[in-house]
């Protein structure tokens, strides 16, 4: 079986992916590269039904290379992103509250310094069909310079050199859509201007703890 550990990974982190109101029902999608094969969510499947052996391989062309199951309709969009940037992982998500701003804004400002997470304030890719060469196009679009885009009226992909920092990416996108829509409610947030969120980001790169080396 080509790609079993990234399988395994796969499926861990679909399950949290419904724990953590990341995607309702069978939608969303999670995809792990190695060298030029991609293993990706299949289509349509229920997340608590998967196996590894229910993940497919795909190559950056998106085609199948095992048999089994049909792989996601947003193979497109995952092999542009692999083609266009060093990313390892793509989560792809429909969550609450990215789904509602996108529907509303063009673009998430700075209104908490974790932005800095994707790269500055994370951009509104226009809508497209999902699975359509033109949602992968304008998704890339969207993500330049950033890690991460949300998709007008449909959701969010975000990447990393990780499952984990793609997934953690995702989450702290969500968070931060929440808290902009909520202080939306309550008046006209500040925005942090493009200064703070460089120096955040650069505090970041040495943020937690650091292992020492032994002697």
């Amino acid at each position: 079986m080509l790609l079993y550990d990234e399988r395994v990974q796969l499926v861990e982190y679909c399950r949290r992916m419904q724990a953590d109101d990341l995607t309702v029902g069978t939608s969303g999608n999670l995809s792990v590269r190695s060298g030029d094969h991609v293993a990706i969510t299949p289509s349509g499947a229920a997340y608590e039904d998967l196996t590894p052996e229910s993940i497919c391989v795909i190559d950056l062309d998106g085609n199948s290379v095992e048999d089994g199951l049909e792989p996601s309709s947003e193979v497109p969009m995952h092999t542009s992103v692999y083609k266009a940037t060093d990313a390892q992982a793509v989560v792809h998500t429909h969550p609450l509250y990215a789904s509602t701003l996108s529907a509303v804004v063009d673009e998430l400002p700075a209104v908490h310094y974790m932005v800095a997470l994707l790269g500055g304030p994370v951009r509104v890719a226009p809508y497209a069909t999902f699975g359509s060469p033109e949602l992968a196009d304008n998704s890339i679009k969207a993500m330049e310079g950033r890690f991460g885009a949300i998709l007008q009226n449909h959701g969010a992909t975000t990447y990393g050199d990780s499952l984990a920092k793609a997934y953690t990416r995702s989450v702290y996108l969500e968070w931060v859509c929440q808290m902009y829509y909520q202080a939306k409610l309550l008046g006209q947030p500040n925005i942090l201007p493009d200064e703070e969120i460089a120096r955040v980001a650069e505090k970041l790169t040495t943020y937690g703890q650091t292992v020492p080396s032994s002697s």
